[in-house]
């Protein structure tokens, strides 16, 4: 490992926690504050007015690991940051302006992001020689480039959003996303990767301060989806899509509490959970606070992380 990212991601923690202050004082200045639903609990109308897109400073991550790292892949992963924290900046700035808590249709959002997806795969493939192959136990499955195409569409913007849907409580997403990166920095031989995923650590650590319960601000889609982004694109990158359904089984739990919950209630007009995704569902049935909520998903989070690596080292 070059040992200067270590260096660059202490760098990256810092102005993330010197500045996230500022940039809270300015969205509450604008007064770019979260709208809440109103059929969310009691104790989550009490956060309204709480200043929204504070994602935005995660941005420093990509800005301190591409100039000391200036390498097209590192650019490229920066590039998938920032593509889709611009579907969730978008969404964000008008629940924010309008006080419009369903944001930019969903329509519109998967629209931005197939297209976004498909642009960064082409590149991916025309220009850095990914290949089109999937890695699976000790075999890869070639795909001709057009089945390769759709097939990854479909995992990235599903992953993407399946993450997105993790950002519900104070401080989980940070909590739950942190092993995620870890686990690509482990494994990866490429220093772009290494790079990018502990500075990304780095400003998560930075933003948490301020994002645990009670959040000072929220990041909001803007931060949501861009880590969604990235993450998704860096599993295609290592080709180790095969491990998501544990290494995401965190993001993929409230992603499919959702869909279980639709299907199941236009079917007999019942819920399965009380509220979804699944965490609200902890802390309306069972009464958990959000910290607890917070530290059992990032445990989770952290043990489906050291499986992943177990099976990369060990089996694959």
């Amino acid at each position: 490992m070059d040992t200067s990212i270590l260096g660059v991601s202490g760098i990256s923690f810092l102005l993330v926690t010197l500045l996230t202050p500022l940039l809270i004082w300015g969205l509450r200045s604008l007064k770019l504050t979260q709208p809440i639903r109103e059929e969310l609990p009691p104790d989550h109308q009490a956060k309204r007015g709480t200043p929204l897109m504070s994602g935005l400073i995660l941005l420093i991550g990509v800005v301190t690991s591409t100039y000391f790292h200036p390498k097209p892949l590192i650019l490229f992963i920066g590039a998938t940051f920032v593509l889709f924290g611009l579907i969730g900046f978008l969404d964000d700035f008008k629940k924010a302006a309008f006080q419009d808590p369903s944001g930019i249709s969903g329509k519109m959002k998967l629209v931005f992001q197939f297209g976004f997806t498909c642009a960064l795969l082409l590149i991916l493939l025309m220009e850095f020689d990914l290949g089109t192959g999937i890695a699976l136990i000790n075999y890869t499955l070639e795909l001709p480039p057009w089945i390769y195409l759709a097939i990854m569409m479909l995992f990235i913007v599903g992953s993407a959003n399946a993450i997105n849907f993790t950002d519900g409580l104070d401080g989980l997403l940070i909590n739950v996303s942190i092993p995620t990166f870890f686990f690509f920095f482990v494994i990866s031989d490429r220093v772009e990767v290494q790079a990018f995923s502990l500075v990304m650590i780095g400003c998560l650590l930075g933003l948490f301060i301020y994002n645990i319960y009670p959040a000072k601000a929220f990041m909001g889609d803007t931060g949501s989806l861009a880590i969604g982004g990235s993450l998704s694109f860096l599993a295609v990158i290592e080709k180790v899509e095969i491990l998501i359904p544990i290494l995401f089984s965190v993001y993929l739990a409230e992603q499919l509490s959702v869909i279980l919950q639709v299907w199941y209630y236009k079917k007999t007009k019942l819920r399965i959970f009380r509220m979804t995704p699944i965490h609200y569902h902890f802390s309306l049935k069972y009464g958990w606070s959000e910290n607890k909520i917070v530290m059992v998903f990032g445990f989770i989070s952290w043990l489906s992380a050291l499986i992943s690596w177990l099976i990369w080292k060990f089996i694959l």
